[in-house]
């Protein structure tokens, strides 16, 4: 089960506790009755660990692919609601430990209403997140999402992430400049950089594999790392869930 889900068992029947927990009603349960509230959440993991197409998951539980959406629709929110206090905040930053930060995009389809989710950066569209880890490589923010379109620098000041804190605590790339965090020097136009410039910029880089190991280590729930199908509207709400999937299984 933790290879299809990322999840043990014991995880899985703890989830399964806290959403009956939430004191849903037996008459009111939005999960399909065919397939129970444990293979529609088991279902649902897979389908965001994994990415599968919707009828592959319907051929291994025997039932049709609009029953696995059901699924999904019906226990992704449901997660969302188990999980938030799982999921840490801006605020929680601000205890003097030092992190290192870097913005990554969330792809999706091209749809042609939202001409706002494509990245000139990555020249393909998705969802813009800051994501934060320890030195050590220890995972601890996530920010909320916005449109590929929006600058790495747009969701520092929208997060409020730098509010209270000493901008020096954040180890950051070139893309950061004019925050006061700790950034590489850039090039001078026409110029060059001295020698101390270049090695101090080594050993910033030198420091900053440790964040594209945790956006690594995220992006392991391949909904986030290969395109988004479902409907845009749900996009938001997804990266929601697995943010608070991928605190509460490393917690």
């Amino acid at each position: 089960m933790y290879h299809t889900t990322g999840l043990t068992k014991a995880q899985v029947t703890e989830l399964c506790a806290e959403i009956e927990a939430r004191g849903i009603k037996p008459g009111m349960r939005p999960w399909p009755p065919i397939l129970g509230l444990r293979n529609a959440l088991t279902v649902t993991l897979t389908y965001l660990r994994r990415n599968r197409v919707q009828e592959e998951i319907a051929e291994d539980y025997g039932v049709s692919q609009p029953t696995i959406s059901r699924a999904v629709s019906a226990i992704t929110p449901l997660l969302v609601r188990v999980l938030m206090d799982y999921i840490p905040t801006a605020d929680r930053l601000s205890d003097g430990k030092q992190y290192v930060v870097d913005g990554t995009l969330l792809p999706c389809w091209s749809w042609a209403s939202r001409k706002d989710l494509y990245s000139g950066k990555h020249k393909k569209t998705g969802m813009n997140v800051l994501v934060a880890c320890t030195l050590e490589g220890r995972l601890s923010w996530i920010s909320d999402p916005v449109p590929g379109s929006r600058h790495d620098n747009y969701i520092v000041g929208d997060s409020s992430v730098l509010d209270g804190v000493d901008p020096l605590d954040y180890i950051e790339d070139k893309g950061f400049v004019g925050n006061g965090m700790i950034t590489p020097f850039k090039k001078p136009a026409g110029g060059k950089l001295l020698d101390w410039q270049k090695e101090f910029n080594s050993q910033v880089n030198k420091i900053r594999w440790v964040i594209e190991q945790a956006i690594a280590n995220f992006k392991t729930w391949r909904i986030m790392h290969t395109d988004y199908r479902r409907p845009v509207e749900t996009f938001t709400e997804t990266i929601a869930v697995v943010t608070g999937l991928e605190f509460y299984r490393t917690a």
